[in-house]
């Protein structure tokens, strides 16, 4: 895996992009959700003209434009659209959906009536397949998956999903501008699926299957992540940081736990429960942990903050 990755870079450091392609050019931005809106700021600071569709203008977006700074608002770069056929030309569409498929290929499906053939669409995808999602397109080789973390605007994670089909030049220039201009430090896939949501899927499944057992509660979870791997991963990500401590040991460690770790499928009655009950944490107090009125902006805040001293920090030790 690891050698495949490496030559995978090997082959999009070899291509050159075509000049200048995505460089400050017109992004439609379409769908709905968190991410939304410091996505806008990220691409209006990298000096992009932003058309924001939300295909459903009833359906509330989960944060506001204060968060986008005034003097970005005010440049006259971004626009909410109701209707595509006030676009003019996009060479790269960005959209953010729910984890649907059917929503996916609708979304696709509407966007393919105004982009022109050559333009690029990026969607996220953190467990669909994407050559499923590309059976919605006439063109099934311009849609790549993008995943992206909350704030966009702070965070270096970008994953690019990519399959045989997608034109190689296409990908080498959008990883060209999300480096040079977006801040991030993308990793690109050709296995047509994403590998963060499987990461995490993991260490949640152990999680869960130790709090469902009674050996822990959340906040031991929470505590545990927090204050032992939050403080490594920023700064050397999970297999660097074996190497920093000594590769062999972990062998070990492994032999003893990997029989012991949870092969569970089923989701546990706790956490089941909280998504019955709507649970949308901090947004609607209901999730982990119990949140005060006026919590949730005063935790949004301070995470905001705490995004861009991190950012700051890890600019000072870069992966490569």
């Amino acid at each position: 895996m690891v050698w495949a990755g490496s030559m995978l870079f090997l082959i999009f450091d070899k291509l050159e992009p075509k000049k200048m392609r995505f460089k400050k050019c017109p992004v439609l931005l379409a769908g709905n959700g968190k991410l939304i809106w410091s996505m806008v700021n990220c691409l209006l600071e990298a000096g992009h003209q932003v058309w924001f569709w939300p295909k459903d203008p009833k359906n509330p977006l989960h944060s506001s434009k204060h968060d986008i700074p005034d003097g970005l608002l005010k440049s006259g770069n971004f626009q909410i659209i109701n209707k595509l056929e006030a676009l003019t030309t996009v060479e790269l569409a960005v959209v953010v959906t729910s984890e649907d498929l059917e929503q996916k290929k609708d979304m696709i499906t509407d966007l393919e009536k105004v982009l022109q053939k050559n333009s690029l669409i990026g969607i996220n995808s953190e467990s669909i397949p994407l050559s499923q999602i590309q059976e919605a397109s006439m063109v099934p080789e311009r849609v790549i998956g993008l995943n992206w973390v909350e704030p966009v605007d702070t965070t270096f994670f970008l994953e690019v999903i990519t399959n045989q089909i997608n034109r190689k030049e296409d990908i080498a220039a959008l990883v060209n501008i999300a480096k040079e201009d977006w801040g991030k430090d993308p990793y690109v896939l050709e296995n047509d699926l994403g590998i963060r949501s499987r990461l995490l899927a993991a260490l949640v499944r152990e999680a869960f299957y130790l709090i469902e057992n009674g050996y822990v509660t959340v906040e031991d979870i929470d505590r545990a992540c927090r204050n032992d791997a939050g403080y490594y991963l920023p700064f050397a990500g999970n297999c660097r940081y074996m190497d920093l401590m000594g590769t062999a040991v972990y062998g070990t460690v492994m032999a003893d736990l990997n029989p012991e770790l949870s092969k569970a499928t089923h989701i546990p009655s706790f956490f089941m429960e909280i998504v019955k009950n709507g649970g949308n944490g901090m947004e609607n107090g209901k999730g982990f942990y119990k949140y005060r009125e006026g919590e949730n902006e005063m935790i949004s805040q301070s995470f905001e903050k705490f995004s861009r001293q991190i950012q700051e920090l890890m600019s000072r030790y870069p992966f490569k």
